[in-house]
């Protein structure tokens, strides 16, 4: 029996990505008439049409559909092992797939990145930022490694769950605004503030925080990116409820300041990485890294 050709799952994929058979020929640099004879021997190996007929955008059939969602894991996976023959030719130690949340990046990721570089210069990571749902069900796939996720998570059988950060959460203020010393749910509740977007674990604690004083207030401005919440505070335009690792840099910011909330309210987050009869080195040296920066 024929496998498929990855080459032609591809130009599958382009299609669907694309929206016609010229759109895939040019940004694959194929000939139209190459893109339709991949498109016939596909068709022919799985005995399916693929294809809609007679329509002016390429409309996949439900068989076309589930090529396309398999097909996509496919590629990765032939990806994944092309990285790593080449980083064991190389001298290399393997490759490590890691998905990250969006609350951890600013200021952390760079040094972990830094702190594995200088002492496993031999392993690769591939970073993806990922919510903590989708990355612990990627864990349960074996396309991750790694993940570093909101805690605490449902029980998974064959991933490991380690506690990992506690960090204080903070508000960063503009400075022209008359801030007391502690930011109560009170006080912060009558003013514009922004933090995480709904269905993030950072939304759910500040929620909660503002609940548990009865209030409700809805935020001024929402996004998953720490980086872009800060500069509403510094452009004077909102305080921003965010974790303290996320702003420790910018305690003498000018335009700002930081201030700890009252009641105290923390994020807590954890290391999640599937159970492994024997974990190579690799990904040894990476948890090894990740545990030097728990707290």
């Amino acid at each position: 029996m024929r496998n498929l050709n990855l080459d032609h799952v591809q130009t599958l994929i382009a299609i669907a990505d694309l929206g016609t058979f010229g759109a895939a020929a040019q940004a694959l640099h194929l000939a139209p008439p190459t893109i339709s004879l991949h498109v016939k021997e596909l068709e022919s190996r799985m005995q399916a049409a693929l294809f809609v007929r007679g329509r002016r955008q390429a409309e996949l059939t439900s068989a076309g559909l589930a090529l396309v969602q398999e097909g996509r894991r496919l590629l990765a996976a032939s990806d994944d092992l092309i990285d790593l023959v080449r980083c064991r030719a190389a001298g290399g130690d393997g490759v490590v797939k890691i998905g990250v949340s969006a609350g951890v990046g600013g200021r952390l990721l760079p040094l972990m990145l830094d702190a594995l570089g200088r002492r496993n210069p031999g392993v690769e990571l591939k970073l993806e930022a990922l919510g903590s749902a989708e990355a612990m069900l990627r864990l349960q796939a074996s396309t991750l490694d790694i993940a570093i996720v909101a805690s605490p998570q449902s029980a998974a059988v064959g991933i490991v769950q380690l506690p990992w950060r506690n960090d204080p959460v903070v508000a960063l203020v503009p400075s022209i605004w008359d801030t007391p010393d502690l930011v109560t749910p009170d006080w912060l509740s009558t003013r514009r503030w922004a933090s995480f977007a709904p269905g993030t674990q950072m939304h759910g604690l500040i929620a909660a925080w503002f609940g548990q004083a009865g209030f409700n207030p809805r935020p001024f401005f929402t996004l998953s990116h720490p980086g872009a919440l800060t500069h509403l505070a510094t452009a004077n335009q909102s305080a921003v409820i965010l974790p303290l690792e996320e702003v420790e840099e910018m305690r003498q910011a000018p335009g700002v300041n930081v201030r700890p909330l009252s009641p105290a309210l923390m994020r807590p987050m954890a290391v999640a990485y599937r159970r492994l009869p024997t974990p190579g080195d690799a990904m040894a040296a990476v948890l090894a890294v990740l545990a030097e920066f728990a707290i």
